[in-house]
């Protein structure tokens, strides 16, 4: 089993994590749709060649971003982080890949 992580802007959130539950992330047993998440604030400055969501080329941005965690199956480990990219905001997705241990 894997855990994936990732920051997504607060506002995007639901739709992300709609598209990774239908993926079949975030099963844990008996129980589907599984995730934790906290609030934080993400910062990124777009650099020139950048085709940015939110922010101006050269200019510092800030935005209310929840890091989202869920647990995926290792079969689903590939789809899942393409998924990921596919229903994300932004052109490069910040994002974690954990292999779990079964102790």
């Amino acid at each position: 089993m894997y855990k994936l992580c990732f920051f997504v802007p607060q506002a995007d959130a639901e739709a992300v994590k709609a598209a990774l539950f239908a993926a079949g992330v975030g099963r844990i047993g008996d129980y589907d749709q599984c995730c934790w998440q906290t609030l934080g604030q993400g910062q990124f400055r777009p650099l020139v060649g950048a085709n940015p969501y939110l922010g101006q080329h050269g200019q510092l941005e800030t935005v209310a971003e929840l890091k989202v965690e869920m647990v995926c199956m290792d079969e689903r480990i590939h789809t899942a982080v393409a998924t990921l990219k596919q229903a994300h905001p932004y052109e490069e997705v910040a994002y974690e890949v954990y292999r779990l241990a079964d102790i």
